[in-house]
């Protein structure tokens, strides 16, 4: 029983996510570009102003009493304090989303706030075609575009995704690495055997 317990152990500690197959592998992991966080890192920055700007207003409202230098550094670590609990959770959503490759499916894990969490999964064999999309000056210049995999239970699309070119190609390699056929291709031989027997 201890043996057996150990060994339960040491499978769940090699998992890499929770929804992992005792038998599966990963393979290949990547997210979206550090551009979806373009919002909070706007507002981050307008942040760590206020400490500044308030030490500013206050030197020329009252030229005859101004704020003494403790103040204007008490201010900023009061901005920087506020500028990180601003980004911190575009930070989250980002680095806790993610895409998973494995030797069985394509997982994709999204988060929207802190609290929702949305998991979509496919077996490999169930993707029929992979494209990409770049457009624009900005996107192009930064290096993100659009995924689209297109399964017989419809498509997949996925923005902002850094490297579209390089992460088709690894899908591309790791579903020939995998041996897996285009699902589009069952059906035909499905109706080519009912012509065989008719």
């Amino acid at each position: 029983m201890l043996m057996v317990k150990k060994k339960t152990e040491t499978e769940t500690s090699n998992k890499l996510f929770a929804d992992q197959y005792d038998d599966e592998e990963v393979l290949y992991m990547f997210r979206k570009h550090p551009i979806v966080m373009r919002k909070g890192f706007i507002l981050a920055c307008v942040a760590i102003l206020v400490g500044p700007l308030a030490t500013l207003a206050l030197l020329y409202l009252r030229p005859n009493s101004p704020p003494s230098v403790s103040f204007f550094f008490l201010s900023l670590l009061a901005s920087l304090v506020l500028s990180i609990i601003i980004f911190l959770p575009s930070w989250i959503m980002w680095f806790y989303s993610y895409f998973l490759v494995t030797d069985q499916r394509f997982i994709q894990i999204s988060r929207k706030g802190l609290f929702n969490k949305t998991v979509v999964d496919m077996n490999l064999n169930q993707i029929q075609s992979m494209n990409y999309q770049v457009a624009g000056f900005v996107a192009t210049t930064l290096g993100f575009g659009t995924i689209m995999i297109q399964t017989y239970m419809g498509d997949l699309v996925v923005h902002d995704i850094h490297h579209p070119a390089h992460i088709v190609k690894k899908l591309a390699m790791v579903l020939r690495e995998q041996g897996v056929e285009p699902a589009e291709l069952l059906p035909k031989q499905g109706a080519d055997n009912k012509e065989e027997e008719s």
